[in-house]
């Protein structure tokens, strides 16, 4: 389909498609009545980092809402229920909370320094988040952690549940499984409301760097994988972003933080952004390496792999492109993309696949992931059997390397 065909195709429908998309979540968070199974399974326990604003619920228990809080906090809430469309998420116990940021300064003879008082705070935190993570890490028998972060107008029940659902389905006893999520899902308008999470999406990038960088030293961890869906792979990757520059300066290869999978669903990110943030840091042969420039030196990925999921029948991702005048978003690169647009994928040596999903689910199919059953499948053989991308168990076709196609079963 060509860039021209796709501009057309935006204007019908686009009222409907774009007030639909800007008023549905990927799973609602209104409470449900817990159905037969979901009384009785036993549930799901999901570690959750964040920097909502805490509130009161309706039931008055506390929870998060779409405000913003300078004081990311961590703690454990239960789900359940193994579908995040029909999940009951329980009350969220509150473990530990850090100094509100920017941290403190302090003017000195000779400079500047971080007040003494909020960096014990800040140690104290990350000290207990470490002993939370580390016990988990211990009880489950992969030593493995899942961290998902969700995307636009997404409650934190919504981003809990979905984060239990891909629980469930790689092994909730197997994988350690955070949900790390920022504030989104306000109540603006349907502008204004994309604006305000985009926005707020920005502002939680430092956090997201500080809890990545603690999960990446948790005690008796293996390995970690990352799941971003939507606006979530745009603070996943500008996380990762300066996380990967600081590895490279530090000369500490990301095989040395245990980095396993990332994985992008239905990516909400311009295409030129995306690869500028995910490819320039280790492309950049000026960059320092340690003391000085190294543009001969040989990097170690280890496991570390990118995988992107996309459809050109992604239509909140057609209409984001309306709205921004991006040229393509990086979630509608699929086997369909006018071949001039594919050609501008740089060479990643085999460090990331673009897997092509046909027919997203429901008028919009942004939530896939969560509801398309081979993409379900597919990330289950990713994570948890460790399958790579030409595995014949996974049963993609090849259109032309890293691009692929995954039939509906």
């Amino acid at each position: 389909m060509t860039i021209v065909h796709q501009r057309n195709c935006l204007w019908i429908g686009a009222l409907a498609a774009l007030v639909f998309f800007m008023l549905s979540p990927v799973a609602s968070g209104a409470p449900l009545a817990a159905d037969e199974a979901g009384a009785t399974v036993e549930p799901v326990d999901v570690f959750y980092i964040t920097n909502r604003a805490p509130e009161t619920a309706q039931d008055g228990t506390s929870t998060y809402g779409a405000e913003r809080s300078h004081s990311m906090a961590f703690g454990s809430v239960p789900v359940f229920g193994h579908e995040a469309e029909t999940a009951v998420v329980g009350a969220p116990v509150e473990l530990g909370r850090f100094p509100s940021s920017p941290y403190a300064l302090e003017r000195m003879k000779s400079g500047v320094r971080r007040a003494p008082s909020v960096v014990a705070q800040h140690q104290n935190a990350s000290a207990a988040m470490l002993k939370e993570l580390g016990r988990r890490v211990a009880a489950s028998r992969r030593k493995e952690i899942v961290v998902f972060v969700h995307g636009f107008n997404n409650s934190f029940n919504d981003a809990v549940k979905s984060a239990a659902q891909l629980c469930s389905d790689f092994g909730p006893k197997d994988f350690t499984c955070i949900a790390l999520t920022w504030p989104a899902g306000g109540s603006r308008g349907t502008f204004l409301g994309y604006n305000v999470d985009r926005e707020s999406g920005e502002f939680s990038v430092s956090d997201a760097i500080k809890a990545l960088r603690i999960i990446s030293e948790t005690p008796g961890l293996r390995e970690w994988h990352l799941i971003a869906h939507s606006r979530g792979t745009d603070v996943l990757a500008s996380a990762l972003r300066e996380l990967s520059i600081e590895s490279y300066v530090s000369q500490t290869p990301m095989s040395k933080r245990k980095a396993g999978n990332i994985i992008f669903a239905a990516p909400d990110m311009d295409l030129d952004v995306a690869f500028s943030k995910l490819f320039s840091p280790v492309s950049d042969p000026d960059l320092m390496y340690g003391h000085k420039a190294a543009p001969d030196v040989t990097l170690k990925p280890g496991r570390l792999h990118l995988t992107v999921y996309a459809s050109d029948r992604d239509g909140a991702l057609g209409m984001s492109e309306f709205l921004y005048g991006s040229q393509l978003r990086l979630g509608r690169l699929d086997a369909h993309t006018d071949p001039e647009v594919m050609r501008l994928a740089p060479h990643f040596a085999d460090l990331a696949d673009f897997i092509s999903v046909e027919g997203g689910e429901g008028l919009i199919g942004h939530s896939y992931f969560l509801s398309n059953p081979s993409v379900r499948a597919d990330l289950t053989a990713i994570v948890r059997d460790h399958r790579k991308v030409d595995d014949r168990m996974r049963a993609l076709v090849e259109i032309r390397r890293p691009f692929w196609y995954l039939p509906n079963h």
